[in-house]
């Protein structure tokens, strides 16, 4: 028999088997690992955008701290409705404080542990007319400053505080004007300026609900903290940790919108550097000013600054996280955060996002 001609032995076969079997095991192995590292780089790119794009909002949100605040003038007005870290300055009908939080919640709306940090200015809103103003010329009849483009100017159903913008270390300064409870304002209607110094006033744009009759308060307010939803959180989250939350309080009822930012956040710590002797260079670091009233803030708060720790992708078991505890915040200053409180913490990677924001908006 010509031997070309002969087929493959049957231990031939099952050699060609058993290779196949072992370069098939090794390919499917590689694709496995292949899949797993790709899904796990796409979840760290993910928590990356969200990253960048909530914490960006975070950053204006704190530089816009006391835009537009009345100091002065302020008869009585509500704030948020229920007020669990006593952050309301309306009860007392003071001025209010353009930044303020408070450290390490036991309880409550935030994650235990976490801070709660209330930034107070009439642009932290999401509403069309709070990122809008104009003066108001001295007059018995005064008329207001109209901007190029139109869709700069208030409109006739937009609600408005007035103020008094006085010197700034005037007892009287930046007084408010209208009542409290707001009053509706158009663009081309004349406003009666009855002060006997006929001083030009700026007038701010708070809300563009046309179905306000009033405003709850003079001025918008924005909530940051940490929380697990109600819904339950994303499954590749870690247990114990929540999301990053933005609530903004309603002027018609003093309820919170709130609108996600971050997911998967282990803590949130707001530190804060004070000038306390007067001379511009501030020596001072502290992680409560929540005694503070509004003129101890605007004249010793010059820096603000926010660390959140987050987890990077999902968690990954051939991952270990190179240390237990994790430094939130600067040195002497945040909270260290164990990772034995979260089930299986170190097969996650860990982030820690600072902002460091100057507070020119107080002054």
């Amino acid at each position: 028999m010509n031997r070309r001609n002969a087929g493959f032995t049957l231990v031939e076969m099952l050699m060609v088997i058993v290779i196949f079997g072992f370069v098939l095991a090794g390919a499917s192995q590689m694709f496995v690992s292949m899949l797993t590292t790709q899904r796990q780089q796409s979840k760290i790119a993910e928590t990356n955008i969200e990253g960048i794009i909530g914490l960006e909002l975070l950053r204006q949100d704190l530089g816009k701290a006391g835009y537009g605040l009345p100091w002065n003038g302020l008869t009585g007005y509500s704030e948020a409705a229920g007020d669990p870290y006593t952050l309301n300055d309306a009860a007392t009908t003071l001025a209010p404080r353009g930044i303020v939080s408070v450290n390490n919640v036991s309880s409550g709306t935030a994650l235990a542990g976490t801070d709660y940090l209330v930034i107070k200015a009439i642009n932290v809103a999401t509403n069309a007319a709070c990122s809008k103003w104009t003066f108001l010329s001295s007059g018995a009849t005064a008329t207001t400053t109209l901007w190029t483009p139109g869709s700069e100017n208030l409109g006739q159903s937009d609600r408005v505080i007035v103020l008094s913008p006085g010197m700034p270390t005037s007892s009287v300064a930046r007084t408010l004007v209208t009542p409290g409870t707001g009053a509706r304002f158009s663009a081309v209607t004349t406003y009666a300026d009855t002060g006997a110094d006929k001083e030009t006033r700026i007038v701010y744009g708070v809300d563009s609900d046309a179905a306000l009759t009033s405003l709850r308060m003079p001025f918008n307010r924005a909530d940051y903290y940490v929380k697990r939803p109600s819904t339950g959180m994303p499954q590749r989250c870690a247990g114990g940790t929540g999301n990053l939350y933005k609530a903004v309080v309603s002027q018609s009822n003093g309820q919170m919108t709130e609108m996600p930012l971050l997911d998967c956040v282990a803590d949130m710590q707001v530190i804060y550097r004070r000038d306390l002797d007067g001379d511009g260079d501030p020596e001072n670091w502290i992680q409560d000013i929540s005694t503070s009233n509004a003129q101890q803030i605007r004249d010793q708060v010059k820096e603000v600054r926010v660390f959140i720790l987050a987890q990077e992708g999902q968690m990954d078991s051939n991952y270990i996280h190179p240390v237990n505890s994790i430094q939130v915040g600067d040195t002497g200053y945040g909270s260290v955060f164990n990772l034995s409180g979260i089930t299986n913490g170190k097969n996650y990677r860990w982030k820690i996002y600072t902002l460091v924001v100057k507070l020119d908006n107080l002054l």
